[in-house]
């Protein structure tokens, strides 16, 4: 198959959370899950962000002038809040719907986003960059992993970044991340993971060394049940975090 045969979107996917988006926004929702996810990801991205520019993470708005692309960024959970740190973010989501109930929200929100019903390689095509790639629990979603990642890759800036977050295929993580959140405490909506196309950390890094970017961090997230709140982890058996940069030019 030619590259530009090739697609990242996955259709049953995008069905699946179009059908579920009037409840991005709702915090006791189908995407409660990610609203308590919402404060380690957003601390991480912040910190590390802060890091890597040179900038002080308490500050109001530490991220101001950088460019920061939120993928397949859903109902805007991610998005708003960066965009509140300063950034310039544009949220990119294949699902007509979701952009919608984005806009919407971030409209009544006093919020600006460049919210776009777009996929990757639409944006890599028409030649937008980023000094930011945030690429949260998507690519268990995706066509294709390898395509999908390249292609995000390709759009950052040089001494830019790249986050990933998403699920590890292991059995641990079909036990709990699958098993438990879908059937026993009824987190997820059945049937919004599938086993196989959980990605190891492995099969996530290599497209993205290929694509020449180093990682610089991987952690491991987990959820604390006495503290009712995700922390970061070195055990990355179930779900964890991965970033990357290229390097500067010269």
């Amino acid at each position: 198959m030619s590259e530009t045969a090739q697609t990242t979107v996955d259709q049953s996917e995008v069905d699946r959370f179009s059908a579920m988006a009037a409840e991005w926004w709702s915090p006791t929702g189908k995407f409660r899950p990610l609203h308590k996810f919402n404060p380690v990801r957003l601390e991480y991205i912040r910190n590390r962000v802060c890091e890597n520019f040179g900038r002080d993470p308490k500050t109001h708005r530490p991220l101001e002038g950088l460019r920061v692309l939120d993928i397949g960024c859903g109902g805007g959970l991610l998005s708003e809040p960066v965009a509140r740190m300063g950034a310039d973010v544009v949220g990119a989501d294949p699902s007509e719907k979701n952009i919608g109930i984005a806009s919407t929200h971030a409209r009544e929100s006093g919020v600006n986003v460049d919210y776009r019903a777009v996929t990757a390689e639409q944006l890599q095509e028409a030649g937008e960059t980023f000094d930011v790639i945030l690429n949260m629990e998507v690519v268990e979603h995706v066509a294709n992993v390898d395509f999908f990642v390249t292609t995000c890759a390709k759009m950052v800036r040089p001494g830019g970044l790249m986050f990933a977050a998403t699920i590890n295929r292991t059995l641990k993580a079909r036990a709990l991340a699958i098993f438990a959140a879908e059937n026993v405490l009824r987190w997820l909506p059945r049937g919004t993971h599938q086993y196989e196309k959980l990605v190891r950390p492995e099969e996530l890094e290599r497209p993205i060394v290929a694509s020449g970017m180093d990682i610089i961090h991987r952690t491991g997230v987990f959820y604390n049940v006495l503290q009712d709140r995700w922390n970061l982890s070195p055990d990355m058996d179930v779900n964890y975090m991965m970033l990357a940069k290229r390097p500067a030019e010269g």
